[in-house]
């Protein structure tokens, strides 16, 4: 036996003994590329004239929707059935009720689109109004990470709620992957929402956002342990963030118990396990700092710090 079938064997006998990393035999779950291809359809949609390659004209704006959505629905239909089958090989009537589902659940996502650009057009309100670094809505929506976040959490929120397994974290973990913001699809997040810079930031599935919620880079609303793992499945395990409330950067806030009340401030660096009454301010006392003058001293031609 030569090194080459050699390595085949070791890689083919890993493949029995692992065999949950494998789907040999069965059938592709779903495909990423052909999701992220729907996220990048459904964002033209969502903001017509944006993201086009040649400008939007009035005069043929109902075809190109019509043309986007057919795109849409037939690969989402693809995706979500896949997702959704469970059925044994020949089971026609398996296989006909996954199909019906299919259909009523990628129709309702249709009918939520405009929902969705509801949600966002209050988003980028939010984004313009509470920036100062912000000289137009059209800087904001080609540019800022916060919002693209955003968007794709929107769209994977109404799937999340339509019962579609793994197609919305596939989608959110798209938008995680390129902005380093990371909001489970589950989280449930209200209008007028704005993230600043962004990076960082960690969303997590159970948390509750009220209105007017501004977040910067680096804020973690999560989990106080998870150490019980899939026993914890269902359980509301990260905050609730009341109306009206800024959460500057580095601050975390943990645990399912937690409750930010409307009207909140939180300053950065904080670390909140406990809830928090309507219109209080909360402030880490800042460090001292220590100032010296060092001495140098120049050995061999180069300057030491000696402190």
């Amino acid at each position: 036996m030569n090194n080459s079938d050699k390595h085949v064997k070791m890689i083919l006998e890993s493949y029995d003994k692992y065999d949950l990393t494998n789907r040999i035999g069965e059938e592709n779950i779903v495909s990423r590329d052909v999701l992220i291809s729907v996220v990048k359809e459904l964002r033209r949609l969502l903001f017509p004239g944006y993201f086009d390659n040649e400008k939007v004209r009035k005069d043929y704006v109902e075809y190109l929707v019509g043309s986007r959505l057919e795109y849409i629905e037939y690969n989402l239909t693809k995706q979500i059935k896949r997702a959704l089958s469970n059925c044994k090989e020949g089971d026609a009537l398996c296989e006909k009720a996954i199909e019906n589902k299919t259909e009523e659940i990628v129709n309702e996502f249709i009918e939520r689109i405009p929902k969705i650009r509801e949600y966002l057009y209050t988003d980028i309100q939010a984004a313009y109004s509470g920036d100062p670094a912000a000289y137009s809505t059209e800087e904001i929506i080609y540019c800022y990470p916060g919002v693209f976040a955003i968007t794709v959490y929107r769209i994977a929120h109404e799937l999340w709620q339509l019962e579609v397994p793994m197609i919305p974290r596939i989608m959110s973990e798209y938008a995680h992957n390129l902005t380093g913001i990371d909001i489970h699809p589950g989280a449930t997040i209200g209008k007028y929402f704005f993230i600043d810079h962004g990076t960082g930031i960690v969303i997590g599935e159970t948390t509750i956002i009220g209105e007017r919620v501004k977040i910067y880079q680096g804020v973690t609303l999560g989990g106080l342990s998870t150490r019980k793992g899939q026993l914890l499945k269902g359980v509301k395990r990260h905050p609730t963030i009341g109306d009206n409330v800024t959460i500057y950067s580095g601050t975390s806030i943990l645990g399912g118990e937690t409750v930010i009340g409307n009207d909140v401030i939180v300053g950065g660096n904080a670390f909140i396990v406990s809830s928090v009454a309507d219109g209080m301010k909360v402030n880490v006392r800042n460090p001292q700092l220590e100032y010296s003058v060092d001495k140098k001293e120049y050995k061999d031609g180069f300057w030491d710090w000696i402190i």
